[in-house]
């Protein structure tokens, strides 16, 4: 392999590990948000099962929390606004251990609602421990892109590139370096 060719892959673990939890963060938010878009009524349901927020306002959360949802796992697939994109989806996992902890506090049980579906079940049917878990990784995912957002394969590096980049093109020769 030439060392033009192997140039991409020849970036720091720090941006491989972003690569990774971008993709992991966009992906789960991607798909929570693919699976919920189609049944708005659910996801409103969902909302509203949460008891946290005046009946007015639930209607408009529920309904737009699908659409904020991909279009933040879009951004973070493709590594665009990438440091933006990644607070964006920390601030969305904030926002759900706050919920899933207070209904746990609270008693009330309920399926979290995150990949649709949602609703009141048993109580001995609730995996808030879990639900808390998996946010929170996923919060620690989307606060280590928007620490280090930097990473291969993202449209943030055509976009915002510089000259270590391998296919950034130099003002003098406007052919790209690799």
């Amino acid at each position: 392999m030439s060392d033009s060719a192997a140039a991409p892959f020849r970036r720091p673990w720090p941006e491989w590990v972003t690569l990774a939890t971008r993709l992991i963060l966009g992906g789960v938010l991607l798909v929570a948000g693919l699976l919920k878009v189609t049944r708005l009524e659910a996801s409103v349901q969902s909302v509203r099962l949460y008891q946290l927020l005046p009946w007015e306002v639930t209607a408009a959360v529920g309904s737009a929390l699908p659409i904020i949802e991909i279009a933040t796992g879009l951004l973070l697939i493709t590594g665009t606004f990438t440091r933006v994109s990644a607070v964006i989806g920390s601030l969305l996992m904030v926002a759900f251990i706050i919920g899933i902890a207070s209904v746990w506090a609270r008693g009330i049980s309920i399926d979290c609602g995150c990949f649709g579906g949602g609703g009141e079940i048993d109580a001995a049917q609730t995996q808030y421990p879990l639900e808390i878990a998996r946010d929170a990784g996923l919060l620690l995912a989307g606060a280590w892109t928007a620490w280090r957002p930097r990473s291969p394969w993202a449209v943030d590096n055509w976009l915002f590139g510089t000259a270590d980049d391998p296919l950034t093109i130099e003002e003098d020769d406007k052919e790209p370096t690799r």
